[in-house]
């Protein structure tokens, strides 16, 4: 009862903190002048919003058996979103929880988004998931999606002049600045991602040893 408890429960969580998110970000860019494909601009353009919306997407992959959603079925990719969504907790923790004072329905969205999902997610990969198939070669791929954004990222901020988080803002650092940047989160993230295998490694291990 474990597995469907805590994935329904992850499904919930993060389709509530991603409807509130939009809800209240959507509605304040429209009433300072944007329109909405530029308020959807805004939001996509965030690591927070994407990983999120791919932790909801691995949830429902587990309640439905729909073809389209297969990618998410694989541990690779469950693998990799733990250490992405381990990333994104720990960044807003450590450094962007100091730039803002949030309140009301936006401490709540973002408390959901950064805290509260990101831990129910890693509850949920340790303990409903099959073990010992993640591999040290698998780096460089659990690297790439971070890789597709960070250029996702710089090209739209090039375009816009508007960047999501302020490590990557070129005009205000320089882009020689960003790229410094960009390199020492990819050595925190390849951490992380070290981190996930090696637990996968453990847990599987860990579960052939207790077993009866």
């Amino acid at each position: 009862m474990l597995e469907p408890a805590l994935t329904w429960a992850g499904l919930l969580l993060g389709l509530a903190g991603l409807v509130l998110q939009f809800t209240i970000s959507i509605s304040d860019m429209l009433a300072n002048g944007r329109d909405l494909p530029g308020a959807l601009g805004v939001l996509f353009a965030y690591y927070t919003i994407l990983t999120n919306i791919i932790l909801v997407l691995i949830y429902l992959s587990e309640v439905t058996p729909a073809g389209w959603l297969g990618l998410f079925r694989r541990p690779l990719v469950r693998g990799a979103m733990a250490a992405n969504i381990a990333l994104v907790g720990l960044y807003v923790y450590f450094v962007l929880r100091y730039l803002s004072d949030l309140h009301g329905p936006w401490f709540v969205a973002d408390a959901i988004l950064h805290y509260a999902a990101p831990l129910l997610y890693l509850v949920w990969w340790v303990a409903t998931q099959k073990h010992g198939v993640l591999r040290w070669a698998n780096l460089p791929l659990m690297l790439l999606p971070t890789l597709i954004y960070f250029f996702y990222a710089m090209a739209r901020g090039a375009w816009v002049q508007e960047y999501p988080y302020p490590i990557l803002n070129a005009v205000e650092l320089g882009y020689g600045q960003v790229v410094v940047n960009a390199l020492y989160m990819t050595v925190f993230l390849a951490a992380l991602s070290l981190a996930v295998i090696a637990a996968d490694k453990f847990l599987a291990r860990y579960s052939r040893t207790s077993a009866p």
